[in-house]
């Protein structure tokens, strides 16, 4: 098949287009730096002529609310316009678990506003959603840092690495379209302040975790049931003792 992944040169967008290009598929990483914008649809007919699937694991560059909407909305009008003029078979579009618990966030109103945007299209189309990446437990602590201290939720969690996140996108765009959603998640569940703090730990990172159960995540208190995933969900594989020992932090800019 010919698959288009937006956001292909990112995280999880270049670990998705190396899955299935070692499945022996067409694979087009279609972003920026590759001449395809879908804000202004530069480049996307072009990029979707001949497709059978598209992925979508772009994301907007802020979580300011009104500018991720913003992002979600004319990005998703372009890719539906052009899938339908190219015959697109299957749209699959990563998301976050939890996303209707965590209406407080302008950020996660706008994720739940793209998700409504690829059901109305009419295009066949899964939703995965995901859990937080391994590879996002420092930026949780930026977040939440004030000084030398981080204060985080004790709320439970599951994250996953982010090749599992890839793994299941993949498999989600070499079957059929669920029109709906599933949901994907590491194998283990934790607490919020306690992985973060391993993880700050083993960096040797000298700020000090705090649990705080009224600390907001990314502006919007949580419980235990709020980012966990429901009893369906497909799990990864990859433990975080592994992960943490075996993937390398990225290097600071």
């Amino acid at each position: 098949m010919k698959i288009v992944v937006i956001g292909g040169t990112g995280l999880i967008g270049s670990k998705t287009v190396a899955l299935l290009t070692k499945e022996g598929h067409d694979v087009l990483a279609a972003a920026p730096n590759t001449g395809v914008n879908t804000l202004t649809g530069e480049g996307l007919d072009r990029a979707l002529e001949g497709a059978d699937v598209v992925i979508d694991v772009s994301n907007s560059p802020t979580l300011d609310g009104p500018a991720a909407l913003d992002f979600f909305e004319k990005a998703g009008r372009n890719i539906a316009a052009a899938e339908k003029r190219a015959g697109v078979r299957h749209h699959i579009a990563l998301s976050v678990v939890g996303t209707d618990r965590l209406q407080a966030s302008g950020y996660f109103q706008a994720k739940l506003a793209q998700e409504k945007g690829i059901a109305a299209s009419g295009i066949p189309f899964t939703l995965v959603h995901a859990t937080q990446f391994f590879e996002f437990l420092r930026g949780i602590a930026n977040s939440a840092t004030e000084g030398d201290t981080v204060r985080l939720s004790s709320a439970r969690f599951q994250p996953m690495a982010a090749q599992d996140v890839a793994a299941a996108v993949a498999w989600a765009a070499l079957g059929e379209p669920v029109n709906g959603m599933i949901e994907v998640a590491g194998p283990q569940v934790w607490r919020i302040d306690e992985l973060v703090a391993r993880v700050l730990a083993f960096d040797k990172d000298p700020r000090r975790v705090v649990s705080d159960p009224a600390a907001a995540y990314f502006g919007v208190t949580i419980d235990d049931a709020s980012l966990m995933p429901g009893p369906d969900a497909r799990l990864g594989t990859t433990g975080f003792d592994w992960w943490l020992a075996n993937v390398p932090a990225p290097v600071s800019k």
